[in-house]
């Protein structure tokens, strides 16, 4: 088996630049510039009027600049609209993550028990609900007498209704 030879790098290593001797004065420069300064420098237009010490430039008169970034009421309306649907949602979104996740770790016979305690309320406002309804409909039929306004003779028909056997036949007869 034959041996190669160490190869020698012609370049620098990748990231190393190699300084040459202009770098070397541009940085001495630069240093040297560095340390004569002493405190900050500034540059004055001779050109401009004299503008230290608050003194205005040109014969202008100052200009009121009053705030008008004041935001019509319909956008406001509509940023609290956003917030709001944007938190009941996130509110909706939370109590649906909770649910799903409470469902995940109920037994199949514990959801019946559990699908009776959510149905359960709901079902007792409805009867509730519907029971009032039927009351007030009643006490409305109580308190209203019968008003009947007829312009002209009135004409009643009197029918006899007979319905019979498994298929239901109706006869009305005068």
């Amino acid at each position: 088996m034959s041996v190669l030879p160490e190869p020698k790098p012609t370049a620098p290593a990748a990231g190393q630049a190699t300084p040459t001797s202009a770098d070397r004065e541009t940085v001495r420069r630069l240093m040297a510039a560095i340390d004569e300064i002493e405190t900050p420098t500034s540059y004055d237009n001779p050109d401009l009027p004299s503008h230290k010490d608050g003194a205005r430039i040109g014969d202008t008169p100052p200009v009121p600049q009053p705030d008008t970034r004041i935001a019509p009421q319909w956008a406001v309306g509509i940023a609290v609209a956003s917030i709001g649907v944007g938190a009941g949602a996130t509110g909706l979104g939370c109590a649906a993550w909770l649910a799903f996740k409470g469902l995940s770790m109920v037994s199949v016979p514990g959801l019946e028990r559990f699908a009776w305690i959510i149905i359960a309320p709901f079902a007792g406002t409805a009867m509730v609900l519907t029971a009032l309804g039927c009351l007030i409909g009643k006490a409305k039929r109580a308190a209203m007498p019968d008003v009947h306004n007829h312009n002209g003779p009135e004409y009643h028909e009197h029918h006899t209704t007979n319905t019979r056997a498994v298929w239901a036949k109706t006869i009305n007869k005068p």
